[in-house]
């Protein structure tokens, strides 16, 4: 196997929260692993661990939301990076509402789109999701001022990694 962990550790993308819901349930997780995928039509693919609870439900679901926070919300993304929806409600803690076909929307996301799956990819240890964006929102942020992944590399995952 090639160790790519010197060019992998000159990266520092954003990172994401993935919401889904089906059956009445909900779910969401810390993402670092996603990115656009086409122009034209516009396309974005999330990568979810296998092991995650949001996968689980991701795999039920025919839409899934996608928000980017500001560096100052390292709360929000200790709480659904660093815990498990096998055991907390995260919803419970934060604000929320249902957007398009019953997304969960994090109100405090600077930015946030929901998409309609079109295709799911086993890439190994992550599934990628497929989305088209079907509704969103975005409030202007200075350039850099996203939550990367250099701001959460000291949480504690809410899963064991696979």
């Amino acid at each position: 196997m090639v160790d790519v962990n010197g060019f992998t550790d000159l990266l520092d993308p954003p990172v994401y929260l993935v919401t889904a819901a089906s059956e009445g349930r909900r779910a969401g997780c810390l993402v670092g692993f996603a990115s656009q995928s086409s122009l034209n039509p516009v396309r974005f693919v999330v990568w979810l661990s296998k092991v995650n609870h949001t996968y689980r439900m991701a795999c039920r679901a025919a839409y899934l939301g996608v928000h980017l926070l500001g560096r100052e919300q390292h709360g929000l993304a200790r709480l659904f990076g660093g815990e498990s929806g096998d055991r907390v409600d995260k919803f419970g803690l934060t604000q929320w509402e249902p957007g398009a076909h019953g997304v969960p929307v994090l109100a405090d996301a600077c930015a946030w789109f929901i998409g309609r799956v079109e295709e799911r990819a086993d890439w190994g240890d992550h599934v990628g999701f497929c989305l088209t964006p079907v509704d969103g929102s975005a409030e202007p942020l200075p350039r850099g001022e996203v939550l990367r992944l250099s701001d959460v590399i000291d949480l504690s995952p809410g899963h064991p990694a696979p």
